[in-house]
Parts: C-alpha cells; sequence; structure tokens
C-alpha cells in the first residue's frame, strides 16, 4: 500500500538520521509509533506524517525533526514537504501506474493480503424460530453476516456458516396448536384464535400458516379420514414436526433467493438429544461451578466476570436457554474452530458475558467468543415507519425484497455500522437516482462497461448508416487487459491520480473491514470510488482521436470496473453491464 511504502521511508529516514545525530538527544525509534493520515487539505499532498511526538526525546522543534528526516528520504519521483511537524507526501507517476499494473495482473485478487494468521472460524447469525417467516430484522442480520463471510473468505481465513435453528422450546408446541386451528378453519369449522391478548401468546395467529394448512389437508386425506376430520386427534408432535418442516422449508429457499449460503443448519433438538446439553451441565457440576439454590442449579457465572450467578436448570427440571447455549458454543470449539463469531441482537448484551463465562469454566478460551451486537432496522414509507411485530404487522423480509429487490436489500442492510439503528427508505430504494446509493454504485459499473462497448464496437450513421471502425478490435483490448503494458500511461496518469488513489484505498479497506469486522465499510467505499469515478469522466474525455491517449484512459475505466466488481461481489450485489 502506498501509506505503508510511505511510512517505511520515513522510518528508514528517522533510523539514519539518528545514526548521523540529526535529531538532537534521540537515540533510538520504536517502528510503528508514527501514524500516516490524510491531509485535510489535499493541495499539501497524499498523505501526511505527524512528527511532532519525536520532540520529546529530541529535544528540538518539530519543523526541525521533519526538516532532518526528509534529508535522507530517497525521494525518487515522489514529492515531499513539510509543514510545521508534518511531512507532507505525494505520490509520483511510478507508484501510480504501478498500482494500476496491480490491478491488471491480480484482477479479482486485488486487495487480497498475501500473508495473515490464517484461522478456521465458524460464524453463526440469523439463528431465528422456525415459527414464521423472517421480519426484517433478520433481513439485516442476514445480509451483513454473508458478507462478513464473503469477505472472511476473500481475506484469507477459513469460513463456516452456521444457523442454530431454536427448535427445541415451547414454541414449537405453539407453532402445532396454531396449524391445528388453520386445519380446522380450512375445514370449514367456525374456530379462531382467542382473542384475549394473554391467551393469544400462546400462538401465532398469522396468515402464512394458512397455505400450511391448506398443504397439510391435501397431503393428508387418509389421515383426516380416519379421525373423521377431528383434529385433536392427531398427535400434535405430528403437528409440531410438520408446521416446523415448511417454516424451514420457507426460511432457506427465501436466504438461498437472498444469496445467503448456510454451511450448516444446526438444530438445538439434536443438541439435546445426543446428551451434549446434560454432559456439559456434568462438567460443571464436576468441577464445582454449580450450586443449588431454591431447588434450581446455579451457575457460579459470577467467578467468571459475569455481574450475577445464572440459573441453568429450573426448579421443574427444565432447562433455561444458557443451557442449550453452553452446550452449543463447546460443541464448537470440540468442532476444531479458533474463532466464533456470533451476530446478535443489542438485546443480548448481557447474555455475552454469561456464555464466555461458561467457556471459561469449562477450561477454555473466552476471547475465541466474539459477539457482534447489532441494531434494528426501522422501515420508512412515504417518510413513516412502519410499526414491526411478531404477531401482528409484520412486514417481511420477503415483503421486502419483493418490493425493493434482492440487490437493493442487501446493500442497504450492509451499509450503515452494525451498532446503529438503519432507517431502510423503500421508496428511495426503488428509484433510479443519485441519490440511492445502490443504483449510484451499480451505475459507475454500468457506465465504465459502456465506455469499454463504445471503443471496441464499430459506430453506425443513424442518418446514414454508413459504419465507422471500432477505436479497438475485441482482440486489442483483450490484448491490453491480459497483458498490460504499463509504460502505456507514462505520462498518462495524472489525470486520473485522485481515481488511482481512490483504487489504491481498496487494499487497506479489505484489511481494516476484517480485522474489525465491519462491512459497512465496503458500501462507503463503493460510493466514493462511484464518485470518484462519476467526477473522472465528467472531467477528462476518454475516447479521442488520440488512440495511444484513449487506451491509457481506457485501462483506468477497466480498472475501476475491476474493482467495482471485485467489491459487489463481497456484498452479493450484482454489477450490472447495463442499466
Amino acid at each position: 500500500m502506498i501509506k505503508d511504502y510511505f511510512l517505511n521511508k520515513v522510518e528508514n529516514a528517522i533510523e539514519q538520521a539518528i545514526k548521523a545525530n540529526k535529531l538532537g538527544q534521540m537515540t533510538e525509534y520504536e517502528r510503528g509509533t508514527l501514524v500516516v493520515e490524510r491531509p485535510k487539505n489535499a493541495d499539501f499532498g497524499d498523505y501526511a506524517v505527524n512528527v511532532s511526538m519525536l520532540a520529546r526525546n529530541a529535544k528540538i522543534a518539530p519543523p526541525m525533526i521533519a526538516n532532518a528526516i526528509v534529508e535522507f528520504i530517497e525521494k525518487e519521483d515522489n514529492e515531499y514537504s513539510v509543514i510545521a511537524g508534518f511531512i507532507n507526501f505525494k505520490a509520483g507517476e511510478t507508484l501510480l501506474v504501478n498500482l494500476v499494473d496491480e490491478i491488471f495482473a491480480k484482477k479479482s485478487l486485488f486487495g487480497k493480503p498475501e500473508k495473515i494468521e490464517k484461522e478456521k472460524i465458524i460464524l453463526e447469525y440469523i439463528s431465528a424460530n422456525p415459527t414464521g417467516p423472517f421480519h426484517i430484522g433478520h433481513g439485516r442480520w442476514a445480509a451483513m453476516g454473508s458478507v462478513l463471510a464473503n469477505l472472511f473468505k476473500f481475506y484469507g481465513h477459513e469460513v463456516y456458516q452456521e444457523f442454530y435453528i431454536n427448535d427445541a422450546g415451547s414454541q414449537i408446541q405453539k407453532l402445532g396448536n396454531s396449524l391445528a386451528i388453520r386445519i380446522r378453519q380450512e375445514l370449514g369449522e367456525n374456530v379462531d384464535f382467542p382473542v384475549d391478548e394473554i391467551e393469544r401468546k400462546n400462538f401465532y395467529p398469522g396468515e402464512y400458516l394458512i397455505p400450511v394448512a391448506k398443504k397439510f389437508v391435501s397431503l393428508n386425506e387418509q389421515l383426516l379420514k380416519q379421525v373423521e376430520n377431528d383434529v385433536s386427534k392427531i398427535e400434535l408432535s405430528y403437528l409440531c414436526n410438520f408446521a416446523k418442516l415448511e417454516m424451514e422449508a420457507l426460511q432457506m429457499a427465501l436466504l438461498d433467493n437472498f444469496r445467503v449460503h448456510f454451511d450448516k443448519f444446526y438444530s438445538e433438538l439434536t443438541l439435546h438429544e445426543s446428551g451434549k446439553v446434560e454432559e456439559s451441565v456434568n462438567k460443571l457440576k464436576a468441577s464445582g461451578k454449580i450450586y443449588q439454590k431454591d431447588g434450581a442449579d446455579w451457575f457460579k457465572s459470577s467467578d467468571f466476570g459475569d455481574d450475577q450467578d445464572r440459573v441453568i436448570k429450573k426448579a421443574d427440571g427444565s432447562n433455561t436457554y444458557l443451557t442449550a447455549d453452553i452446550a452449543y458454543h463447546i460443541d464448537k470449539l470440540e468442532r476444531g474452530f479458533d474463532r466464533m463469531i456470533n451476530i446478535w441482537g443489542a438485546d443480548h448484551h448481557g447474555y455475552v458475558a454469561r456464555v464466555k463465562a461458561s467457556i471459561e469454566a469449562l477450561g477454555y478460551d473466552p476471547n475465541k467468543l466474539e459477539v457482534l451486537l447489532g441494531q434494528l432496522v426501522n422501515l420508512v414509507i412515504d417518510g413513516n415507519e412502519v410499526r414491526m411485530g411478531k404477531r401482528k404487522n409484520m412486514v417481511t423480509l420477503e415483503d421486502l425484497i419483493d418490493e425493493v429487490g434482492v440487490d437493493a436489500t442487501r446493500f442497504w442492510m450492509s451499509m450503515r455500522n452494525i451498532d446503529t439503528t438503519l432507517d431502510f427508505d423503500i421508496e428511495l430504494a426503488k428509484t433510479n437516482s443519485d441519490e440511492n446509493p445502490v443504483f449510484y454504485v451499480q451505475y459507475a459499473h454500468a457506465r465504465a462497461c459502456s465506455i469499454i462497448r463504445n471503443v471496441i464496437n464499430e459506430k453506425i450513421n443513424s442518418e446514414t448508416g454508413e459504419k465507422a471502425p471500432a477505436i479497438l478490435s475485441e482482440n486489442e483490448f483483450k490484448e491490453l487487459t491480459d497483458n498490460f503494458d504499463k509504460t502505456l500511461l507514462n505520462g498518462n496518469i495524472q489525470d486520473g491520480r485522485k481515481l488511482v488513489l481512490k483504487l489504491e484505498e481498496y487494499k487497506s479497506m479489505i484489511e481494516n473491514s476484517a480485522k474489525t469486522r465491519q462491512v459497512y465499510t465496503i458500501c462507503r467505499y463503493v460510493q466514493e470510488l462511484a464518485s470518484e469515478f462519476h467526477s473522472f469522466y465528467n472531467a477528462v474525455r476518454v475516447i479521442s482521436d488520440n488512440k495511444e491517449l484513449t487506451k491509457a484512459r481506457l485501462a483506468l475505466v477497466y480498472a475501476v470496473k475491476t474493482v467495482l466488481n471485485n467489491a459487489l461481489d463481497l456484498l452479493a450485489v450484482t454489477a450490472p453491464e447495463r442499466m
């Protein structure tokens, strides 16, 4: 990266200046102390380093320190200047040309680090109950989780994506009872869900179970005949399983359409049936981490950083949610993962400490668990926020996708920091305008493709029908992209220097996004690159009578197209060639 190149030059010069006794009383320098930043005034340069902090040891003024350092820098064709305690750097033609050459050479691998500490990561997200359609909050975790997985894979980690199915609790019985009512309605009975709000909470009265009931009746004609249409005679477990499998199938189909692909759907029920839950509890008991109080089993989680102890088995003998989660996370570690990353809603904030406590209590490193806590989504329609609820007024992810499309939904869901509430403006997300970020970015890619087509396609006069030959043949364009000659850009790079520097930022963006677990930075980057490209297009005539100049500027267009396509691929958003 250019900023690393610059910092390395400065740090090498500092060490040489110390040896030459040019930095006052300073006798040593620890690399990594200084930070590269972008000057607020672009006229000062592309990057800057503030060396004022060295004055503490050098005992001389910051401008003297900066000037002394610059004396020992091999400048090549780059520009260095000193303002107060800042060393400013402006990249020369060589660095800019080499950057474009690197894009042509690496193409889809541009920005991928060469050396990293590779980890085997299990990424768990969504993990919804199989009791109904995904709401738009699930959509945010689906988009962000899958983008994070794509980012980690590109970065070089081994990534395993998992969906934890919460199918072991009382909610499955509620689902079966709810399906029973819908089946009875389908059979013509005058029956409905309770009106009383307290009783109604024991059911899922959403209309999404109506087609499930229709399918049940269609597939179980013989069974219904045997019980004389008396649904109460059908085993509840059969109804529960039928409804659960139908809901899971709907959820999986929607995820596939949304370009979200899990390596495994892990059933909580199988976790219990395998004995792993009881095994984890027994291990905690054997190590003295469990005590009894008021007939319940309590885990001494406060010994490991939690703010209080937690019940893991109630007085009635049933497990709490925590009990299964303990076993689930231990199971992940026993499968050999170096790191567990979960995406949870912000309402689970207090849950993180107790899960980490259980991991440590069972002899594992709690720092192997990372939890990204996310805020929810406010859906805005015609300027008004739509109220969300699980049982009524529910706006589903499927509804949203049908309304604005997969691309817009994925981009909008990913474009804010996970700890920030997202306002999803449906009307704006549907518009073909510069105000719509996904359209703005996709249009930049389509514009780059259009420029390339205009260069390699023959021109036809609409009035006379006469044909003019293409500026470059398809073979010439293929030769340009497959065997790029970087000398083509010598003397022709400066008009696009801001664009090239923005392309260069892709590398640091990838590194920072992977390390900070943030994906909104990818959305922000492609918007900034699109803006820089649109400005370049409006300021510079790409296609001209000068063939060599056209090829040079076309090379920049192709580089933009490549990087935009790569970034959109991480977001799993299409990069259209025409719009």
